[in-house]
Formats: structure tokens, C-alpha cells, sequence
């Protein structure tokens, strides 16, 4: 099995960091607006929650995406495998 590319497509550690550091600050700022929001207290528990849903389904979406695209290059790994031993069983029986 080829280990070279196990870790093809991986992240540096400084874009993971990027990654939370801006979620971080993104989802702070939109905390502190709907709390300086000048609007009634129901409708300050609609905008977080609708906020903490938004931001839970983008979680789950960039999970579902990960786990596809991961799956998939699992899949090509697997016929990739069964491409060579095809070829290898081919040109060993035409050897005979």
C-alpha cells in the first residue's frame, strides 16, 4: 500500500488555526451585536437561536461534504488496487 499519500490534501497547522481563530472572533462579534441589539428580549432569543442553528448546520454540511469526499478517495483507492491486479494477473499469464 502506498503511505505517501496518506495525508494528501491536509492542512497546515496555521490555516486550522486561521480557520478557528476567525470562527472565534465571527462568532463573538455576532454575540456581542444581538446583546447591544436594541430590540425586545424575545426577539433577541429568536436572532440567537436562529444564529446557533445556522452555525451548528454549517458544522454538520462541511462534516457530510468531509465524509464524501473521503469516501470517495477510498473508492478510487480500492479500484485503483483492483485495476493493478488486473493488469498484473494479464501480463503474468501472458508471460506463460
Amino acid at each position: 500500500m502506498d503511505t505517501n499519500n496518506i495525508y494528501e490534501g491536509s492542512n497546515t497547522k496555521a490555516f486550522f488555526n486561521l480557520a478557528w481563530i476567525s470562527f472565534g472572533i465571527s462568532f463573538v462579534g455576532t454575540m456581542i451585536g444581538i446583546y447591544i441589539l436594541e430590540v425586545s428580549l424575545p426577539a433577541k432569543g429568536f436572532f440567537l437561536m436562529s444564529y446557533l442553528f445556522s452555525v451548528s448546520s454549517c458544522f454538520t454540511v462541511a462534516k457530510v461534504v468531509r465524509d464524501k469526499q473521503e469516501a470517495e478517495r477510498i473508492i478510487r483507492k480500492v479500484e485503483k488496487a483492483k485495476t493493478e491486479k488486473m493488469i498484473n494477473d494479464y501480463v503474468s499469464s501472458e508471460a506463460n
